[in-house]
C-alpha cells in the first residue's frame, strides 16, 4: 500500500511494479495549490534580493516556476542566484530549462546543511525556501529543522509558502481501510512523516495492521514514524530514488520468504 500523494505515488508504483509488487494506491495526504499565493508573489517580485533558493520537494519546483509563468517572470531574474535541489528533484528543473547549482550527495535537508557550511562566506547570505503549508496534521518536523540549520550557519531566511499539503478524509478508502483490516496487505510504503501522521488518524496500527511490514522513504522518515509508535522493518538505504525505495522493499520479502517472493 502506497499512501505517498498521487503525483509520487505514480513513480513509485512503477518501481515496485517492476519488482514484481501490487501496488495499491491510498494517499494519505494531497498536494494542491494554495488558495492564496500573495506571500509568494511578493518574493517572486523581489528575487533579487536571493543569493540562493533552495527547494525541498518536487511539487516546491513545480509551482515555484508555474507562478512565475502566471506572472509573466523572466527566470532569468534568478539568474544570480544558486539552486539547491535535493536527489532527483533536480530533474524537475531541467522542464523550465534550468538545473541545480546544489545538489548534495544526501538527498536530504540535512544534506543541503552539509554542503552549505562548507562555504566560508555562507553567513549573511540570502536564501528563499519554497515550502508546503500543512494543514490537517502537525507539521513535520523536517522544515522548520531545515530553517533553523540555515539560521545557524548565519543566513538570512525567508521560508515562504508555495503550496498545500492537506491530509485526506479517510471516508474515501472504504475498500482499501478493509484490505488493510482483512490482512490483506503485506507492507505499507511510507514516503513522508506526513503521510504517517494522517495515515494515524484514519487507522488504529495495532489494531488493524499488526501483520504489515512497515517501510519508509529513508531514514528520517523511519525516525520520525517511530516517534509516532510504529514499528519500522524497511528502511531504503538508497533514498535518492524510488527505485532505491522498491528494491528495499523488494529485498525485505525475499529474505523473509524466499521461496514466496524470489522471481526465479
Amino acid at each position: 500500500m502506497i499512501t505517498a500523494p498521487r503525483s509520487y505515488a505514480a513513480r513509485l508504483s512503477q518501481a515496485l511494479i517492476a519488482q514484481g509488487a501490487l501496488p495499491i494506491l491510498m494517499p494519505a495526504i494531497a498536494t494542491c495549490h494554495l488558495e492564496n499565493f500573495t506571500e509568494l508573489y511578493v518574493a517572486l517580485e523581489h528575487l533579487d534580493q536571493y543569493d540562493w533558493i533552495a527547494f525541498t520537494s518536487r511539487n516546491g519546483i513545480e509551482t515555484f516556476f508555474e507562478q512565475m509563468q502566471s506572472l509573466e517572470l523572466s527566470f532569468s531574474l534568478i539568474g544570480h542566484c544558486k539552486i539547491c535541489a535535493i536527489g532527483k528533484d533536480a530533474e524537475k528543473l531541467t522542464e523550465f530549462g534550468l538545473k541545480a547549482d546544489l545538489i548534495p550527495d544526501e538527498p536530504s535537508p540535512q544534506g543541503v546543511i552539509a554542503v552549505l557550511a562548507k562555504i566560508s562566506d555562507i553567513a549573511g547570505q540570502a536564501i528563499l525556501v519554497p515550502v508546503p503549508e500543512v494543514v490537517g496534521v502537525p507539521e513535520p518536523d523536517v522544515v522548520p529543522n531545515f530553517v533553523t540549520d540555515l539560521q545557524q550557519l548565519g543566513m538570512i531566511v525567508h521560508r515562504v509558502p508555495t503550496y498545500l499539503t492537506r491530509a485526506v478524509d479517510k471516508a474515501l478508502y472504504t475498500v482499501e481501510l478493509a484490505l488493510l483490516k482483512q490482512g490483506q496487505i503485506d507492507a505499507i510504503a511510507f514516503s513522508s512523516t506526513a503521510e504517517v501522521s494522517s495515515f494515524l488518524q484514519m487507522m488504529e496500527f495495532e489494531a488493524d495492521c499488526q501483520n504489515c511490514a512497515i517501510a519508509c522513504f529513508g531514514p528520517y522518515t523511519a525516525a520520525n514514524a517511530e516517534k509516532l509508535g510504529l514499528p519500522v522493518q524497511i528502511v531504503a538505504a538508497d533514498f535518492s530514488s524510488f527505485a532505491g525505495f522498491a528494491e528495499a522493499i523488494a529485498r525485505f520479502f525475499v529474505d523473509q520468504a524466499p521461496e514466496k517472493f524470489s522471481k526465479s
